[in-house]
């Protein structure tokens, strides 16, 4: 089986990423640091094709540990799924120089770090690392000063990546828009909201984002034979940022 490393895999889309690729064969192992979304994720699966380490990603020697692990379960990498992330909003007059670097090193350094030393066995297996960035690396809410660097620092992460591990390695980015994951969560977290027509009609594919049209392209991007796209960003939000809303 091929092993694919997907970070944060355990809530939210890493969740959905993880069941898919596990579910079409794939050895899936989950980099997470949070007990509780991965005890509950292993109540909700008897996969044997799922493993957990758990991983500071923000941490190089957790990083290490970790990637040996793996490479020990299941042998070679074949893809690397850099989506931890975490978010935290408040006016910037507010935002503590400690928070600025807690989201930065989990969002931005840890791919870097997973991709640091993943990328001699993905050399190895001429294989992939998909980059989870967001909209919101282009448009921005008050208050998400930290989260926006960090996902416009995933943007250029994958070019330059893409230009230094290639031609073995392809490194590609989606960005994902309004992505509905709030039963996705762990228990303490998951409340499904409820979702108004006006929701929907922002989008002109008539509906909001559901995990799995960001695992779909994962899973597309992981196939050796699109294997001439690299360096590229695909947006995947129903054409919300296209849409001009005039209030």
């Amino acid at each position: 089986m091929k092993n694919i490393i997907v970070t944060g895999g355990a809530q939210g889309i890493g969740k959905i990423i993880s069941f898919e690729l596990a579910n079409k064969g794939f050895a899936v192992s989950i980099f997470e640091i949070d007990e509780e979304a991965i005890d509950e994720f292993k109540l909700k699966t008897d996969l044997e094709n799922i493993s957990f380490f758990k991983t500071d990603i923000s941490d190089e020697e957790s990083v290490k540990k970790s990637i040996q692990l793996s490479v020990e379960k299941y042998g070679n990498i074949e893809g690397l799924i850099n989506n931890a992330a975490i978010q935290i909003e408040k006016p910037i007059t507010e935002l503590t120089l400690e928070e600025w670097n807690r989201v930065i090193g989990t969002n931005l350094t840890g791919a870097f770090l997973c991709s640091k030393h993943a990328a001699e066995y993905l050399k190895k297996s001429k294989g992939s690392i998909v980059n989870i960035s967001s909209t919101r690396a282009f448009q921005s809410e008050p208050n998400t000063e930290a989260y926006s660097a960090s996902k416009g620092g995933i943007l250029a992460l994958t070019h330059a990546l893409a230009v230094s591990l290639g031609p073995e390695v392809k490194v590609n980015c989606i960005s994902p828009g309004w992505i509905d994951v709030s039963a996705t969560k762990k228990k303490s977290k998951a409340n499904q909201i409820d979702l108004s027509k006006e929701d929907h009609l922002q989008h002109p594919a008539g509906r909001v984002g559901k995990p799995n049209d960001i695992s779909n392209m994962v899973l597309f991007l992981l196939n050796p034979e699109n294997d001439f796209i690299t360096g590229q960003n695909f947006i995947i939000d129903g054409g919300m940022t296209k849409k001009m809303i005039y209030v």
